[in-house]
């Protein structure tokens, strides 16, 4: 499954939200993509179109151009079936870093992430 969107929205540590770890994008299709976690919690939500999933074990790839979300094929039923959800960006490089903190956020000690930035 494949998403473009302008831009991904990040934030490592809503305080407003108790500490909830959140990004998320809009594409230019109108879908919605959110994955978030509280920093208590030993799984990740990930919305996608309204339809939320609990999930562990995911892997997500970041680079200055894509973001890949892999995720067990038990758990396709949370990207409409797919394994994976490849997210084209055109997040701008000074906020990439913040897209990384909350990603490394998300899944710290429930899943894998790989940068692939400079």
């Amino acid at each position: 499954m494949q998403l473009t969107t302008a831009h991904l929205i990040a934030n490592p540590c809503d305080d407003e939200e108790d500490n909830m770890a959140m990004l998320c994008c809009h594409s230019d299709k109108g879908e919605m993509f959110l994955m978030s976690r509280y920093p208590d919690e030993d799984e990740l939500e990930i919305t996608l179109d309204g339809e939320p999933s609990t999930l562990d074990g995911v892997k997500a790839t970041l680079s200055a151009t894509r973001l890949l979300i892999e995720i067990a094929a038990t758990d396709a039923d949370a990207l409409n079936g797919s394994d994976h959800l490849e997210i084209l960006h055109g997040t701008a490089a000074g906020d990439l870093a913040e897209v990384e903190q909350t990603l490394q956020n998300i899944l710290k000690g429930i899943g894998t992430y790989v940068s692939e930035l400079g």
